[in-house]
């Protein structure tokens, strides 16, 4: 039986690593919140505050903020990884060492890891050493703000081994946050990743000024896109209509809060992608990286997702996203 948590540490101080840490205080956790950056984990210790990626939102007196990875992880009974996708080997190779020999490790990155193809699960099993029935994936409708300003969410716990997520899921569970817990990690991981792509593909029909049909359409169809990968790579069906699939999906899509659709809109408008990068502010869109690490997963196993293709192009062959759209609609017919 897993052992009760009562004392976390975070590593990754960004808008979501932050929330997940509140979270888990409001929870009745005490929480080790790591930032690789002195000065940020300086100005979190004293003022209760993330001024960077959560301004104006305090944090519990159970949070508390360091720059010492030894000192975060020390007495830690879990670990939630929070760092971008495609630096998460990069970080492994650091915290490794640190990591506790036993206990949860639950990841909060959502993507695949551009050239090997590898889901976040996998790379936290073989770059992490850490056996895959220790690993959580937490998903679902994640908006970090939202959730740092306690509004109500439900969201989902994926591991092979339901004890482990039942018990992440108790550690996490408070008045405005609702864990779920399910087995289908890959099905958890490709809700998470692919949800980002189809928000870059709504994101651009927004900036041509497209109305509702439009986004529905992309929304509906990108379901079936992730559905469709996730299930040859092992996933259930039935995890594509819960809260790792359709409810992240409506989430990261409809919300003005998403970074996906908004970079997404932006290159709709007419700038490019840089000029679109730049104009976030350094907030990360997974979606770019995962709309091509996505693409290179249905090549390999024959799957058509031409939503994924259209926003590969459009990131990567600066295919202007008209003719993405115009692509969409010039595609074969086929049964539903």
């Amino acid at each position: 039986m897993t052992a009760p948590i009562q004392h976390v540490a975070v590593l990754g101080a960004g808008s979501w690593g932050t929330a997940y840490a509140k979270v888990l205080g409001d929870a009745g956790r005490t929480v080790s919140l790591f930032s690789r950056r002195e000065s940020l984990a300086a100005a979190i210790a004293a003022t209760g505050r993330n001024p960077d990626y959560l301004p104006g939102i305090d944090l519990p007196y159970a949070v508390t903020a360091t720059a010492d990875l030894e000192l975060a992880l020390a007495g830690a009974d879990a670990v939630a990884i929070a760092v971008p996708s495609q630096s998460l080997r990069e970080n492994l190779t650091v915290f490794r060492e640190l990591l506790p020999s036993a206990g949860p490790i639950v990841s909060l990155a959502k993507g695949i890891e551009v050239g090997t193809g590898l889901r976040m699960s996998q790379i936290i099993e073989q770059v992490g050493h850490v056996d895959r029935d220790r690993i959580v994936v937490l998903t679902g409708p994640n908006l970090a703000r939202e959730i740092a300003q306690q509004q109500p969410t439900t969201t989902v716990l994926a591991c092979r081994d339901a004890e482990t997520a039942v018990a992440v899921a108790h550690a996490s569970a408070n008045s405005y946050f609702r864990p779920y817990t399910i087995t289908d990690v890959i099905g958890a991981e490709i809700g998470g990743t692919g949800k980002n792509v189809i928000a870059l593909a709504v994101g651009l029909a927004d900036g041509l000024e497209l109305g509702g049909n439009t986004s529905a359409s992309i929304i509906t169809r990108g379901l079936v896109e992730m559905a469709r990968l996730g299930t040859a790579l092992g996933a259930r069906p039935e995890t594509f209509a819960g809260l790792a699939g359709l409810g992240d999906l409506v989430a990261t899509c409809s919300s003005p809060l998403s970074r996906n659709r908004s970079l997404g809109r932006r290159i709709g408008s007419g700038l490019t992608l840089d000029e679109a990068v730049a104009a976030g502010e350094g907030q990360i869109a997974e979606g770019v990286a995962s709309c091509r690490s996505l693409r290179d997963l249905a090549l390999r196993h024959g799957i058509a997702m031409p939503i994924t293709e259209g926003v590969y192009r459009v990131c990567y062959q600066h295919m202007p996203p008209q003719e993405m759209i115009r692509a969409l609609m010039d595609g074969p017919f086929g049964a539903e």
